[in-house]
């Protein structure tokens, strides 16, 4: 295979070899553009999961965590008063145990009859 420099006659290489070096400049622009932004650079908005990540201060990061605890425990707290409560339930759960006992009651009554099945 022969160099250019040793075959000079093929025609358009100047001129190819010049386009291939602005193609070059133009597709590492390109490339650049989608690469990590400066950090002091406006971004705009962006989507979640693309913005950077900024790291909080220990101080902040300790209260947020006594906010979420406190939060919980409040849900707890809640929970528990709602199941200790004496708000009456709804009719349809008591429908439904009330059904339920009768069955109970029917089947119990059956089995501990003392009347023969012939």
């Amino acid at each position: 295979m022969t160099t250019p420099e040793e075959n000079p006659e093929i025609p358009g290489l100047e001129d190819a070899l010049a386009r291939a070096h602005a193609a070059r400049a133009k597709m590492a622009a390109a490339l650049d553009e989608d690469q990590e932004p400066e950090l002091d650079e406006d971004l705009g908005w962006q989507p979640v999961w693309k913005r950077p990540r900024k790291h909080k201060s220990k101080a902040a990061e300790k209260l947020e965590l006594h906010k979420q605890r406190r939060r919980l425990q409040d849900a707890g707290k809640r929970r528990l008063a709602a199941g200790e409560s004496r708000r009456p339930r709804s009719r349809q759960s008591r429908i439904g145990n009330a059904a339920a006992r009768r069955d109970a009651r029917a089947l119990s009554r059956v089995r501990h009859s003392t009347a023969w099945l012939w």
